[in-house]
């Protein structure tokens, strides 16, 4: 492995310019690209490492590198190796945690998980970037991202989606789950509807910046897997590993930001006395307690911080911590097993509600509400949940975005779909620009 370390000020353009050819250049030569976009946010527990893999060739077998299982994603981190490991997990990994099944249809062709070991990669600190290889010379690397082709304007979207559930039976579904609600079978149910565009041509790159400029969050990212991509802007994190510290951040709660900072500050204050979105909160801080304690030492899982509230470019976000402690035998396998799918995005009791998620929604989600991150060579990893994302068959071109929201017994089936479309409002503006 070979590795090669340049100041910012020695970059010939700006630290921002720098990434885009950086990503430009590895989409042109790869088939597998995972980067991770902290967009200098500061977070509770940090935001993503700004990072970016490549991998020429996406087929192999774990010992080539590349995890299609969980066995394998075991078997690849069991070989402890020097380089860091990338990928994502579908919402349908869930077969593979608990018995349950998926038969509603696929339009965008995600294998339930991948993972790589990355050719090459590239990592931003505060003061320089590192590029590290095990193929090609650094140098050679840095000279080829250097003469990469930049655009200083991107072109504007023209496209148009439609909804896969009408207005009306959104409606009669939340009626329905609220009926569920009543009978006992969850307490709450997260329900989401996709929003998709056939034969959609697009300009992945430049969609992907705009998409990030206009809803900056501190765990964004863009996947690439031969022909399937993702294009995320995820304000929330799912599960973190710093040492012996895990840390879960689940978001419940959600207002649009004020036009004024007076109106800004009202709408934050109704947030925050919201006992309709602290209930919707509490439920699933109480679920992820419950997952962290199954791995966690006794005693160590505790509430770090409880309805907390974030602004970000277009709402302000309800975002609880909770965090606990873990000995060093505890194997992904098994965290995985105990967490996901994240609860935000299940509901509770988890194994009803994902059922009734099954049930109720129209096409399998993919990667939406499922994790995209990393593992670190020292056993740390970070994962965000999988939301405010775009996902793209550049084969089929198909093009998709999914938006939900927590169902339960006082949610009011209009206000509840208005949510749906505040959340969906970054992604359409940069998609209906024309």
């Amino acid at each position: 492995m070979r590795q090669l370390s340049i100041s910012y000020q020695d970059l010939p353009v700006s630290v921002l310019q720098w990434k885009q050819q950086a990503l430009a250049w590895a989409h042109q030569a790869h088939e597998v690209i995972a980067y991770y976009e902290p967009n200098q946010i500061h977070y509770l527990h940090g935001a993503f490492q700004n990072l970016l893999g490549v991998r020429r060739k996406a087929h192999g077998a774990f010992e080539d590198g590349v995890a299609l299982s969980l066995g394998e994603l075991q078997a690849l981190l069991d070989q402890k190796s020097p380089l860091p490991i990338l990928g994502y997990l579908t919402y349908d990994l869930k077969n593979q945690v608990e018995d349950l099944q998926s038969h509603n249809p696929d339009h965008l062709g995600f294998p339930e998980l991948y993972f790589f070991k990355p050719d090459s990669w590239v990592e931003w600190t505060e003061n320089e970037l590192r590029i590290s290889s095990i193929t090609e010379d650094p140098a050679a690397i840095l000279a080829s991202i250097n003469q990469t082709p930049f655009l200083a304007s991107f072109p504007e979207n023209s496209l148009k989606t439609q909804a896969r559930v009408q207005k009306q039976d959104y409606l009669q579904t939340v009626e329905s789950l609220r009926n569920h609600i009543l009978e006992g079978d969850v307490y709450e149910v997260n329900y989401c509807q996709e929003f998709f565009a056939e034969k959609a041509s697009i300009d992945l790159l430049a969609t992907f910046w705009q998409l990030n400029a206009a809803s900056p969050t501190p765990f964004a990212g863009f996947m690439k897997l031969e022909h399937r991509y993702l294009l995320c802007a995820s304000p929330e994190r799912f599960l973190k590993k710093e040492g012996d510290l895990l840390i879960s951040q689940p978001i419940k709660g959600t207002i649009i930001r004020g036009a004024t900072p007076e109106l800004d500050q009202a709408n934050k204050q109704a947030l925050a006395s919201s006992q309709k979105e602290q209930a919707e909160n509490m439920m699933i801080v109480d679920l992820v307690r419950n997952d962290l304690n199954r791995i966690a030492q006794t005693g160590t899982v505790k509430v770090e911080e409880l309805f907390g509230l974030y602004p970000f470019q277009y709402v302000w976000q309800m975002i609880s911590t909770i965090i606990g402690k873990v000995g060093s035998s505890v194997s992904v396998m098994e965290f995985l097993k105990a967490t996901f799918p994240m609860g935000s995005m299940t509901g509770a009791p988890k194994v009803k509600a994902l059922e009734l998620i099954e049930k109720y929604e129209k096409t399998k989600r993919g990667l939406y509400s499922g994790s995209f991150g990393y593992f670190l060579p020292n056993g740390d990893f970070d994962f965000n949940v999988v939301i405010r994302s775009l996902q793209y068959n550049a084969q089929t071109q198909y093009l998709s975005f999914e938006v939900g929201s927590a169902i339960t017994y006082d949610s009011d089936p209009e206000q509840e779909y208005q949510e749906c479309l505040l959340k969906a409002a970054a992604i359409t503006r940069v998609l209906e620009q024309k």
